[in-house]
């Protein structure tokens, strides 16, 4: 009753009684759910495709929060293993996607490649040089990310 001063200082007075302001508050109560949208029940399909709809969403979401994890994890490994080339070294060729494509390196590191101790990978600066230890953890989490890794007579370049 303290919510309309008009009506406390009216039952005040005593022109109204308690019951009268409560009928009052009950007729205001039941005309504003009245005027509220009522809103339309969904059918049992509408909710089933809103559901599916919603789980594939979450499952692209997902897959895309993998996908970026592996990324992360990979130009960490980069970051962390790649050696450091000698600009002024030897030329060493690789093929990349039918191109030929050349990184200069000291002399042993070209040797180091030719026998597969060495891979080059791709990273966000161009290619590096790492360990073959480090580059097959690399093409476990993205394959395309390495280039060159030589496995004894056979080459596994893309």
């Amino acid at each position: 009753m303290g919510n309309n001063p008009l009506q406390a200082q009216l039952l005040k007075a005593g022109l109204v009684s308690k019951k009268q302001v409560s009928k009052v508050k009950q007729e205001q109560y039941q005309n504003r759910k009245q005027k509220e949208p009522v809103k339309p029940a969904v059918s049992l399909a509408e909710q089933a495709a809103a559901a599916e709809r919603s789980r594939e969403l979450n499952r692209q979401l997902a897959e895309e929060k993998k996908r970026h994890e592996l990324q992360a994890q990979v130009r960490q490994l980069i970051e962390t293993n790649r050696l450091k080339r000698d600009g002024r070294g030897c030329p060493y060729y690789f093929a990349v996607q039918g191109k030929i494509d050349r990184i200069f390196v000291a002399e042993e590191m070209a040797e180091r490649l030719s026998r597969g101790l060495l891979a080059i990978v791709r990273s966000k600066d161009g290619v590096e040089v790492v360990p073959a230890k480090t580059a097959l953890q690399i093409a476990e989490r993205d394959p395309a990310a390495v280039l060159v890794l030589h496995d004894g007579e056979k080459d596994k370049e893309e």
